[in-house]
């Protein structure tokens, strides 16, 4: 029974020791190596995220003209595509209807792909802001 108890003893220290050794196996050093372009293009980010937080979207103008057509227009848009905002503005003579707040460029394309189909008058633009 003693010799029992000294071989347990024995095996628990052995695996004691080589999870210890173990664990510290797992130390090294990490060395990141990364383009020199990275900061470049986060601060460019950076500054877009900015510039969309101040309002710097992108619009689609469908129609320009009287309020009767304009108000056709956007029924006709809202029923074909109800995913983009759109909206009817009055600029002196004029009624115009607007077609979402896209971010960027791109996502603005990529709307007006899919809307030339059915109005090709349609175009991007930078509302100015006043």
């Amino acid at each position: 029974m003693r010799d029992l108890k000294y071989n347990l003893r024995f095996i628990t220290l052995i695996i004691f020791i080589a999870a210890f050794q173990y664990t510290n196996a797992q130390e090294g050093d990490v060395v990141i190596e990364q383009d020199s372009q990275i900061p470049e293009l986060l601060e460019k980010r950076v500054a877009m995220s900015k510039a969309n937080d101040l309002g710097e979207r992108f619009k689609i103008q469908l129609y320009y003209g009287d309020n009767q057509r304009a108000s056709s227009v956007i029924t006709n848009f809202r029923s074909r595509f109800g995913e983009w905002p759109s909206e009817v503005v009055y600029e002196t003579p004029n009624y115009k209807v607007w077609v979402g707040n896209f971010r960027n460029k791109l996502e603005a394309d990529r709307a007006l792909m899919q809307i030339k189909d059915k109005f090709p008058s349609a175009f991007i633009f930078k509302p100015e802001r006043g």
